[in-house]
This record gives structure tokens, sequence and C-alpha cells, in this order.
């Protein structure tokens, strides 16, 4: 275990590559189907693997919400994802994956943990309507290793939202509509991600378009370009800030930005990030491809702000 952790801890230098490198773990045998299904977790949301610890209850909580338990003086949330996949096994989770997102942490139950892989975005698909509907939406994208197996990468995002207690509806409440008309574009793999960014601009009545990966997005962006080029118009006068997750299949936030940043069409529009993944770091290694800001997933008050103070914005009357 501390050698996998040792793995963890070096994973620093990936931005721009369009590459990532993922934890695989499997939650067991699932008694129905006869399955062992093998996902992954991006390890720069990984803080720690460990022995499940013991869990104590918490009332009213979701039912894959096994309980809590205390890390350095931390009451952390432990989410049990056999149970919350609904794959049915008949051994308890011995393994405890510890992830950050937004700042915040949670330990994730699993069977086992395996490995860590060094993989490129453009490996990783979106997943087929079959395995869509099979997971109900649990997994953004899939590859398929050396060895024919497939490999799912978890929508975390998805889990969280919903095993999470609170209400966010109070969020987008007190969020102003703007006088000025503007447009973005956005990607981001995540439908749960999508739907809140959907939210927030229909509230501040900004006009948006998107796409479910970097690389559509790139494809869209570039006929956009070409549109506006015909046009004789620069794209800038009709498209005003790009707004990106970092893990999407095909093509990463990272990647998406380079493209952006080193086209001259795009000159004059911002990028913004939009991300779950937590820590400094992960911001120097946006600003290092030129990323113009970034703020952090989930939270639709900071999201209209930034979006305020990078568009110069006012709201409407």
């Amino acid at each position: 275990m501390s050698e996998l952790l040792k793995k963890i801890d070096a994973r620093t230098k990936l931005a721009g590559t369009n590459k990532l490198e993922i934890l695989l773990f499997s939650l067991g045998h699932d008694q129905r189907t006869g399955r062992k299904e093998v996902f992954g977790i991006n390890v720069f949301k990984v803080r720690e693997v460990m022995r499940t610890p013991e869990i104590t209850s918490a009332p009213e909580m979701p039912s894959s919400v096994e309980g809590m338990v205390s890390l350095r003086g931390s009451l952390v949330p432990v989410i049990d994802l056999a149970k919350y996949a609904g794959i049915v096994t008949s051994n308890r989770p011995e393994i405890m994956i510890v992830t950050e997102y937004n700042g915040h942490t949670q330990g994730f139950l699993v069977e086992a943990v395996d490995t860590i892989l060094r993989l490129d975005w453009s490996a990783m698909r979106v997943p087929p309507d079959m395995i869509t509907n099979r997971m109900a939406g649990l997994v953004t994208a899939v590859t398929e290793l050396e060895n024919g197996a497939l490999v799912m990468m978890m929508d975390v995002e998805k889990v969280l939202a919903e095993t999470s207690v609170i209400d966010d509806g109070h969020s987008f409440i007190n969020i102003e509509p703007v006088k000025e008309d503007r447009r973005i574009f956005f990607a981001d793999d995540s439908a749960v991600a999508r739907k809140q960014i959907e939210r927030t601009l229909e509230a501040m009545n900004i006009r948006y378009t998107y796409a479910i990966n970097g690389m559509r997005g790139w494809e869209d962006l570039q006929k956009m370009a070409q549109q506006a080029e015909a046009a004789g118009r620069k794209l800038s006068d009709d498209l005003h800030l790009v707004l990106t997750d970092v893990e999407m299949p095909e093509m990463d936030g990272y990647m998406l930005t380079k493209m952006i940043k080193s086209d001259p069409r795009f000159a004059g529009i911002p990028v913004l990030m939009h991300s779950s993944l937590s820590g400094s770091s992960n911001q120097k290694l946006g600003e290092s491809v030129g990323v113009d800001s970034y703020v952090s997933k989930f939270e639709p008050q900071k999201l209209a702000s930034k979006l305020r103070q990078m568009l110069k914005l006012e709201p409407s009357e």
C-alpha cells in the first residue's frame, strides 16, 4: 500500500500532455450478473488508500453512505460505492480510497485497488449507450487495456451530488441576471456538472453552447472560428469566454486550453477552468498552459461571481 501511495505522490506534471494517471479499483463480483467491473479514478483526487477503519453510523443519511470516520481529527463521510452502484456482493469492502474534491474529503469503500496506469486521454472514449444505460449514467469514459479488460471512469461528481444531504436549490436564488448580451462555450463530461453550469448561466441570462468532452469542444470551437472568418468578424465579438473542465475523455481541459491559446483566431477569449480538482498545484498546472482563471465546481455563486469579473458584467436593474 505504501508503494502505491508513493506513486500517487509522484504524479504532478501531466498538464498539457493530454495524459492522465488513474488508480484502478474493483467493487467485487456482482452476484446478479457474475461480472467483476474495473473502475478508475484520477490519482490527482486521491489523498490516500487505507484499510477500512471503524465507521460510525450517522442518522438520516442516504443508504449508500455508511457513516463517518475520524481521520487526523476530521470527520469524513464514507460512501459504499458498490451499494451506490447497485452491485450486490458477498464480501464487505476492505479498502477505503480517501479523496478530495473541491476541498472536501470523503472516503470511498471498494473491494480492492490494483495499480496506477498512465494513459492518454485520447484512449478514453465516451461510453456507449449500452454502458451508460446499464450503469445509470455513472460512467463518464471507458478504455480497453492491453489484456482486453474494460476500465470505466466513474462520475464521482454524480456520486457526491446524489449522496449529499444538502439541497443546493438555494445556491441559485440570489444569482442576478445581467444587462449585457454575452455568450460562452463550456465543455464538461459530467451530466451533473453540466446541469449546474446551465442553471447558473440561465440565472445570469447568459447565452451558451456546450460539448460533452474536450475533443468535441475543440471541434465545435473550430467551426465557430471558421464561421467568424467567413463572415469577416473576430470570433471574440461573438464568443466571450470558454469554460472548461479538466478531466474529459478524448481531450482533457489542459490540452483544450493549450489548443485555444496557440490559435490566433481565439485571441481575446479568456479560458476559465472549472474543476473539482483541489489544491494550488492543479491551478498552477492550468496556468502553465494558459488558463486565465480558475473556479471550483458545485459553487454556483462563486462561478457567477467569477464570470461577472471576467466578462465585466453588471446586474440588470
